[in-house]
């Protein structure tokens, strides 16, 4: 044996099979449960009780499955809003200033024609709005990034900030309701989502979305232009696509879908326009998607596990006094485990000893 030969090589997994991916996910799950055994220990409260408690307090009750299904929605919207982007290699980290000037194209006319328009009108020119100016603000990165190849990473990301701080200024400026609160008065109730089931109608659309998104990526002359381009820029070119109209089409789309998710959180689920109204949702989204692998019917399930583990936070605090920063130690182990198994799925490890082929043969 070569003593040089390291004790473990790491190898590029090639066509792992389904039923070996979701086995890898499914013991990755239950490995971040165990784990999350432990730090309910550490907490001094019982892990079976811990976890009871928090299946019971988000799904238990109406209000719970109501809260869940709340904070799922945009988590979902967004989610879907970043797959094409992604799909595409356009790393689009500026859903959260989407979000944030899509809620703020809402408010615009929340404020100025609340009491002008009949509430079918108004809420439909306010989602409308909301997704012109969040493909605008998509599309500049877009923009350059076609034209003179600048980095949309740090593009998107950086606008993330100008929108808050735009939103910042209008709540102590031209929109503050009484002076000195810093405040943007509450949307007259025409500007309000009306609710289905308990919870505002924005949980209807993102359901739509989902079935708009997977058609069109799948099943569109479009959608397998953002496939190849994302496959192969020089492919894309030698098959005579327009790379740029591409590039910008599809930040503009992801914008837009940001921009209405905006316009349902602040429309549906605040009723107000604030800097913080997007709550990390737009950075949130990008786990989802990654997890889902793209799959925008894969995205309805982690979102609705990810608005469990939200309402069971606040479960625990109030039923067992476990502070809420637990169950964001949980959520982190569970995005951590579930990230790094993506890992063995796409690698193998193989020990001093054994070749890669012998490996190969072994599965």
């Amino acid at each position: 044996m070569n003593e040089k030969t390291p004790l473990i090589r790491i190898s590029k997994r090639e066509n792992a099979g389904k039923g070996y991916i979701w086995f890898v996910r499914a013991m990755a799950f239950l490995f971040a449960l165990l784990l999350s055994c432990l730090v309910f220990a550490a907490a001094g409260a019982d892990p079976v009780e811990a976890y009871g408690t928090m299946i019971s307090g988000s799904l238990g009750k109406k209000s719970g499955i109501r809260q869940v299904v709340k904070t799922a929605a945009p988590l979902l919207g967004t989610a879907l809003a970043l797959a094409p982007c992604f799909k595409m290699k356009f790393w689009n980290i500026g859903a959260e200033g989407q979000i944030t000037v899509g809620a703020m194209a809402a408010a615009f006319f929340a404020i100025n024609f609340g009491t002008k328009l009949p509430s079918p009108v108004l809420l439909t020119a306010m989602g409308i709005g909301s997704m012109v100016l969040g493909a605008l603000w998509a599309g500049i990165p877009a923009a350059f990034k076609a034209k003179w190849h600048t980095n949309e990473t740090l593009f998107t990301l950086m606008l993330n900030y100008i929108a808050i701080g735009i939103v910042g200024w209008l709540q102590g400026g031209p929109w503050e309701g009484k002076q000195g609160s810093q405040v943007i008065p509450n949307f007259v109730e025409a500007a309000v989502l009306p609710k289905v089931l308990g919870v505002h109608c924005g949980w209807i659309i993102v359901l739509i979305l989902v079935v708009f998104i997977f058609v069109y990526m799948n099943y569109t002359k479009q959608g397998y232009e953002i496939s190849v381009l994302g496959e192969s820029e020089n492919t894309a070119r030698y098959a005579g696509m327009n790379v740029s109209v591409i590039t910008v089409r599809t930040a503009c789309i992801s914008g837009a879908i940001c921009g209405l998710v905006g316009f349902m959180v602040a429309s549906g689920a605040n009723q107000t326009l604030y800097a913080d109204v997007a709550d990390g949702v737009g950075f949130t989204a990008i786990t989802v998607a990654w997890l889902a692998q793209l799959n925008p019917f894969a995205m309805i399930i982690i979102s609705l596990l990810f608005g469990v583990l939200s309402k069971g936070a606040s479960s625990l605090q109030t039923g067992m006094g476990v502070p809420s920063s637990v169950s964001e130690i949980i959520k982190g182990l569970l995005l951590l485990c579930l990230l790094g198994c993506e890992f063995f799925i796409n690698y193998r490890l193989t020990f001093r000893g054994h070749s890669v082929g012998e490996k190969k043969g072994c599965e």
